[in-house]
This record gives C-alpha cells, structure tokens and sequence, in this order.
C-alpha cells in the first residue's frame, strides 16, 4: 500500500506552468528554482512563494528528498531563431553558450546526486537537430548511460491542447527499467483560436498606423526575396503560430484581424490563455507589465500537454513505487 505522496521539484520554473500541472496531477511541490526577477514576482503572486535563484549556486544539498524532477531548461541556445541570431552575431551557441548552454549540466548533477525517481524535461523541437544532432546524443548518453535512467521521448505540437502551433521536445526517465508511453493527442475538434480571444481589449493592443505599415513593407520585401518572414495574421478559426518570447516586440508573428481597423495584439490574459494557464487557474494573476508578461508566457510551456505526461508519469509511480498522488479530496484540504 502506498505510504507516502508524490513529491517533486520545479527547476527553471518560469511562471510555473509545469507546477500547476503536476500540482493538478495530484504531486506536492517541495522546491522551486528560477532566476529571472519578474518571473519570480509572477511565481509568487499565484503560488504564496520566491522561487530561489541561480541554480548554479545552489547545493544539491539544499535540494529536499523529492520523486520527481522537472525542468524547462532553457532552450534559446538550442532554437533555430536562436542559433541563427547568434551565428549572425558570431556568438557561440548550444553547450558553449558561457550563460544558458551549460545549464543542463546543472541538472546532470542534482539528478546523480538526489537520485530522483523520474524526471521531465522540456525544450525546443529544434534540440534534437542541434549541431547535426550531436547535442541531443550528449543528453540522452548522460541521463541513460552515465545516469542510468531508463529515457523516452517524443516531440509533441499542443494545437490538438490549445489553438497554437507549438512543437516541443518532452524528456521522460525512470530510474528503474519501466515501460512508459506518452499520452495519446486528444481526439475531436480541436480548439478554435478565436475562443481564447477577450470581447472589449483595450484599444492600446491595436497596432499603431506606423507598426502596421513597416510590418506589410517588411513582409512585402521578405516576399520578393523568396524568404517566409513577415507577420502573421491568424485566422480566428484556426491555430496561431508560436508565441515566442519576442513577442513583445511587435506582435507579429500573432496578429488578430479586426474590421475597420488594424490587427491587434493579444493581451496577456489572453497569453495565458493560449498556453493552457487559465483551464486549470481561471483567475491566473499577472503582476508584472505587458512586455514582461510576454516574455514569460512566450518562454512557459501548454500547461494541459504537460498535464496529460503527469497523470501518465504519476500512473507509472503510483505502480512501481510505495507512492500514491493525492486525491481531488485531498488536493482541497492540502
């Protein structure tokens, strides 16, 4: 009979996405890590505490005893965007990136020293193709060769979540040799784009005659040129493409068309929406200022695709493990 609950760490935990669904998974947070300052203020306004910082300077030690470990670790050294803008900049990138590229070291080394009993990790599609894949084989050889977990993974587009296009690698080990599979997309119509959308934003969203014009000149020349850049202007039926962290920039790559006027922006409520934060926190908090709500939402994960991997990971312990998750009873008197 099981004996105790799920525990589990939220390692670069951005504005805490993959807490609220392993939270909603029935799993009990026991720490989280994340240095950006903002993020940290957004973290703590919906969950009651400051993430710690730098997880550079924290000592495994300090780490309490947890089941699982999750992490989005970050992915701008691995994404194409990024790649390509630090090419552009002749600066180094992936694994030689001095300030994000070495951070999954930072979990090779809490996760041989705490021994957890699962862990997931996330970032960009693009992490497997990386320095001709080489990248993604230096992972995987570290969590199952040298770490010795039993690893899956599967790259996975939330549109059949959320009305977003938006392909991301998922990590899953297991510290015993167990046989694990990844949720079955779900089935039926998918979610329309225009159902997330707020009915009265506030006029400052609509771009101004000035944005509007250089974003069409801009898409035009990149037109002639045989290049795919320019904005997108997203059918309200359909999915979006992928809210990205610069999205505070301009707001091109998701623009809403609006009769009589120019296209709009989202705004971060509906941010928070299109990532999946509002299904499970309806009354989601954002304390921080619009471009810094775009950067953390446009750097968080769909909070229902990671829900789905939770439930089937907390499946796994609760049968191999003396584990159990708490109960929907439970999660009201925790």
């Amino acid at each position: 009979m099981a004996n105790t609950n799920i525990k589990f760490i939220d390692l670069f935990a951005g504005i805490g996405g993959t807490r609220i669904a392993f939270e909603e998974a029935g799993c009990h947070c026991v720490f989280s890590s994340e240095w950006d300052k903002y993020a940290q203020i957004t973290y703590k306004a919906n969950f009651g505490e400051k993430p710690e910082g730098d997880i550079r300077a924290i000592s495994s030690n300090d780490i309490p005893a947890h089941d699982i470990l999750v992490a989005g670790f970050p992915c701008q050294p691995f994404s194409i965007s990024g790649v390509s803008k630090k090419n552009a900049l002749k600066m180094p990138h992936g694994f030689d990136d001095p300030r994000q590229g070495t951070l999954f070291f930072e979990l090779r080394r809490i996760i041989a020293e705490r021994k957890p009993k699962a862990f997931l990790l996330e970032n960009v599609k693009n992490l497997k193709n990386h320095d001709r894949g080489r990248t993604f084989q230096i992972i995987m050889d570290t969590l199952s060769k040298e770490l010795g977990y039993t690893v899956y993974e599967k790259v996975i587009d939330a549109d059949s979540y959320v009305p977003q296009h938006r392909e991301r690698i998922y990590i899953v080990g297991f510290r015993k040799n167990i046989k694990f599979e990844f949720p079955k997309l779900p089935t039926g119509i998918k979610p329309a784009f225009g159902d997330i959308l707020q009915k009265s934003p506030a006029d400052k969203y609509t771009l101004t005659n000035h944005l509007w014009e250089y974003l069409q000149k801009y898409a035009a020349k990149h037109k002639e040129k045989g290049n795919g850049f320019g904005f997108g202007l997203t059918d309200l039926k359909g999915r979006s493409r992928t809210l990205s962290a610069r999205y505070y920039k301009d707001g091109s790559e998701i623009l809403i068309p609006q009769e009589g006027k120019n296209p709009r922006r989202l705004t971060p409520q509906e941010c928070a929406n299109l990532m999946g934060f509002t299904k499970f926190r309806p009354y989601y908090i954002i304390p921080v200022s619009d471009t810094q709500a775009y950067r953390q939402f446009g750097n968080s994960v769909v909070v229902p695709v990671v829900y789905d991997i939770a439930k089937k990971m907390v499946a796994v312990l609760e049968k191999n493990y003396r584990v159990r998750s708490k109960k929907k009873k439970d999660l009201q008197t925790a």
